[in-house]
């Protein structure tokens, strides 16, 4: 491959280059992102290959699944035929005279990266996404008979009734068509059916009816194969092919719904591009087999082909896997000219047709249609699939983008069919995963809600060779996913997993994470499946223990029982009875995963039985020993063992630490994190086996009492008094970011929440080095170790200079640790944070998303509504 040019990489230097590829992780050419001024490419490909002898005779085509953007092909130095155009569709040349089967023939291929088609590069390099060049798809050579099966479309309806119209081609004599369904392990479906062909005949179509199939859909992904061979007049095969399919049919009902079966769907969908950090839009059945596990693996049922048709494989796996796809012709706000587009619809519709995971045409996106186009779709598709103009209503369904909370509540209880094709846009850690609860509410309680797909499944960014291997996002453009460039979970993963599992436990509360007092190992079920009952799944419960702080992370499972889930049907209610043990509350959680009938975990839960004060009572023990009190012009210091530590006689605030000499520089708390504390006096006194400092305050900060116990713990108890709206409540301290190493907590975790993303996280105890990731922008570690941290009982705070352990008194504390690093110009997809570096506190802020400040978001993003007089004890210990 050589690319010529100049100021270009690798420019005019030839060198092998694998294909499928981009050539810009060769080392050739430039980085570009979409809407920039792509410089002129070009990519010169020579190949050398010989094919079989035995190939005389045959039609043989050399078949390019896509090309960046224009290709120009050669055989043995003849031109193959017309320049294509468009970036990410299949083409073929019919090269039969130009080869010499059984010699060495020569393939040149010359690359566009831009096209000389003004309205292609609208509607492909002008998008808001990376643009690459190469041959980046696989390129193959098939050979057939003369007279042959050029094409297959299959109509298979939920009724059973089947077509396939058959595309011929070399035909110059009367003969016929004969089919067979099977099933995929070769099990004939009823009998073979066929069709006469007269001679010169180019199509025909092939018929019958099977008797109650196995229909297809995400939850039964159910495929057949349908077998043709065309034969001549005495009955001789000529060709046979096979094409695999499912029967199932789709109903846009308006002013109602979207059908499958019959059955009315609520799409959980996700928007991909085909993306590699390493590889550009190259991909591999690895690759997309991986993509789609971990769609799966959030319990998504849907993802649309932004902003382009995906390779075969791709789509294969969603036919076995069970997905729904959105198929989309290229076109991001701007479109393709007719004359164009109009092949590139033939192209994709042709190919992708006979795959049952395809609902919808998607005619480019956000404007980018010309509806001129609109109805070459129906030209190739027996099935009639309708086509969606994402971004507007179009065919009955309003597909419009980036709704607010309120307009999405709006839409939803209006009277067209309404399935956002992009919501909660995810840039960086905003949107996705922030903000569903709510919206899920809404778009999958409405009757006219056909659900939608959160923007995006995972970061665009480019590691770049010409950078050190350092990863690009391009700015703020393509930090968007859910996962991380080499699909790393990030938080909302757990939050979108959590509430689009398709079974729900409505006790205990999500939030509160622990028992009511009456629970009596009954929880109610809610089926969201639309097709699955749950006596179709299996449910496990464990009982667990967690270590004391210092012994150890994660749980122990003391007893587990796994069995059949209920009789629940599809879309209803009923009970789950776990049957537990009679001393099941002497444990310290309670966990219960589902796991569907394939053998995948739909999702797990984790309720602590034990309360943060039994926790509490565990790990601060009374010991024998003595507390002394000393006092200067600035401070009291209170000591115990080889503990000192120092109130300031100022403020009330702690004001030093040292552990046999050795400072901790834990200092400034409590102060509020919102509000005024003004001081108005201070006394000591010896308590017990302690020694207390009692400060008091007028204004929103009440009082603060410290106690320093023989055992070396230090209580802080603090009271303050807030009412009205507030971003966080609690109270602060200064620690310096640079100590600190690591943080081991009994807590909900692995990630970090906000007031709008609670959900996902489950208690453990949790452990993680610090990072300081900057989510989808830098860093790339995962869990990122800043920020806020759910029903915190307990926690240890690794540092250079030794371990503190803080243990909360009181249920539903929410830990701060330092403020989290945010990528270039993050819009409104930050949540605020209060003063200094670490934080207990009794409410946290939501975040927003992209184009949506967190008020805009729905009930969750609202601010804190404080509540009136708090109180918190919080207990720390210093050690090595």
């Amino acid at each position: 491959m050589g690319l010529p040019g100049h100021r270009r990489r690798r420019s005019g230097e030839w060198s092998t280059i694998p294909t499928p590829s981009n050539w810009e992780f060769h080392g050739f050419g430039s980085y570009n992102y979409g809407g920039t001024l792509v410089p002129e490419e070009k990519g010169n490909y020579r190949h050398t290959f010989t094919p079989p002898a035995a190939w005389s005779g045959r039609r043989i085509f050399v078949v390019f699944e896509a090309a960046m953007t224009d290709a120009e092909v050669k055989v043995n130095g003849t031109s193959a035929g017309a320049k294509h155009q468009g970036g990410f569709y299949q083409f073929r040349y019919d090269i039969t005279g130009l080869l010499r089967p059984g010699q060495s023939n020569l393939l040149e291929v010359t690359v566009s990266k831009e096209s000389s088609n003004n309205s292609i590069n609208d509607a492909e390099r002008r998008g808001d996404f990376w643009n690459f060049g190469g041959l980046f798809r696989p390129v193959t050579l098939q050979a057939f008979p003369a007279a042959r099966i050029d094409r297959v479309a299959v109509n298979a309806k939920a009724d059973g009734t089947f077509t396939a119209d058959v595309t011929l081609a070399g035909v110059t004599a009367a003969g016929r068509v004969t089919a067979q369904i099977r099933k995929l392990d070769g099990t004939a479906v009823g009998g073979s059916f066929s069709a006469s062909v007269a001679s010169g005949a180019t199509t025909v179509r092939v018929s019958t009816t099977a008797s109650q199939p196995a229909l297809w859909t995400a939850e039964t992904p159910n495929l057949y194969q349908v077998e043709l061979t065309l034969a001549n007049g005495s009955g001789a095969a000529l060709h046979s092919t096979a094409t695999r399919f499912g029967f199932r049919t789709i109903e846009v009902r308006t002013g109602d719904g979207i059908y499958v079966n019959g059955k009315r769907i609520v799409l959980k969908g996700v928007n991909r591009h085909t993306f590699w950090p390493t590889l550009g839009r190259a991909s591999s059945p690895r690759l997309a087999r991986q993509a789609i596990g971990l769609m799966k693996d959030m319990n998504m049922n849907a993802v649309r082909m932004s902003h382009y048709p995906p390779d075969t494989f791709f789509l294969d796996l969603c036919d076995e896997l069970g997905l729904y796809v959105l198929d989309e012709l290229t076109g991001w706000q701007r479109r393709y000219d007719e004359n164009v587009g109009a092949p590139l619809v033939a192209a994709m519709v042709r190919r992708d047709v006979n795959h049952p995971s395809i609902l919808f045409w998607c005619n480019g996106n956000e404007g980018g249609w010309n509806t001129a186009l609109d109805d070459d779709y129906a030209l190739y598709d027996p099935q009639q699939r309708k086509v969606l103009h994402p971004w507007t209503t179009f065919s009955g369904i309003d597909t419009s983008h980036y709704q607010t909370y309120t307009s999405t509540a709006n839409k939803a209880a209006g009277s067209t069919i309404f399935m956002p094709t992009e919501f909660l846009h995810g840039l960086y850690d905003g949107g996705a995963g922030a903000g569903l609860n709510d919206y899920w509410k809404v778009m999958n309680g409405a009757q006219r809600s056909a659900g939608g797909f959160i923007w995006a499944f995972a970061d665009e960014s480019v590691a770049r060779d010409d950078r050190g291997g350092a990863i690009d996002t391009f700015g703020n453009r393509a930090p968007d996913g859910i996962l991380g460039p080499y699909l790393e979970k990030e938080a909302s993963f757990a939050t979108v997993r959590d509430i689009w599992s398709p079974i729900q436990l409505n006790s205990p509360d999500y939030y509160a994470n622990t028992f009511p007092s009456a629970f009596d190992g009954t929880t109610k079920i809610q089926n969201r499946y639309t097709f699955t009952n749950v006596n179709q799944l299996r449910f496990t419960w464990q009982l667990v223990k967690f270590p004391n702080p210092g012994a150890g992370t994660g749980h122990t499972v003391t007893a587990e029982r796994t069995f059949t889930g209920p009789d629940v049907a599809p879309g209803g209610t009923g009970s789950l009875v776990l049957g537990l043990p009679a001393d099941w509350r002497e444990l310290d959680a309670l966990g219960v995963t589902a796991t569907d009938p394939t053998g995948r975990v739909i999702t797990g839960w984790l309720w602590r039985i034990k309360k943060a004060a039994d926790y509490r009572s565990r790990i601060v023990v009374p010991v024998s020993g003595s507390v002394t009190a000393t006092e200067n012009t600035t401070g009291v210091t209170l000591a115990a063992g080889g503990l000192r530590v120092t109130i300031g006689k100022s403020n009330g605030r702690l004001t030093a630490v040292s552990r046999d000499g050795t400072a901790v520089s834990l200092t400034n708390g409590p102060a509020l994190s919102v509000g005024t504390g003004t001081f108005t006096g201070l006394s000591h006194f010896k308590d017990g086996t302690g020694w207390v400092v009692q400060a008091n305050y007028t204004g929103d900060l009440t009082s603060v009492r410290w106690r320093l116990d023989s055992n070396g713990w230090l209580q802080l108890e603090y009271r303050y008094h807030r009412t009205g709206n507030h971003d966080y409540l609690g109270v602060n301290f200064d620690y310096p970011e640079s100590k600190v190493r690591s943080l081991t907590w009994l807590g909900d975790g692995p990630y970090r929440v906000y007031k709008n993303r609670l959900r996902g996280v489950t208690p453990d105890v949790w452990t993680k080095q610090y990072n300081n990731t900057a989510t989808g922008a830098s860093g790339w570690q995962y869990p990122e170790f800043k920020g806020y941290h759910a029903r915190t009982c307990w926690a240890r705070l690794g540092t250079t200079e030794g371990t503190i352990t803080m243990v909360a008194a009181e249920e539903g504390l929410f830990l701060r640790l330092f403020t989290p690093a945010v990528g270039p110009d993050p819009q409104t997809a930050t949540a605020p944070f209060p003063g200094g570096n670490i934080s207990f506190l009794d409410g946290i802020a939501p975040i927003g998303n992209k184009f949506h400040g967190a008020a805009s978001v729905g009930p969750e993003s609202q601010p804190n509504v404080a509540a009136g007089d708090y109180h918190r004890s919080v207990y720390f210990l210093f050690s090595a």
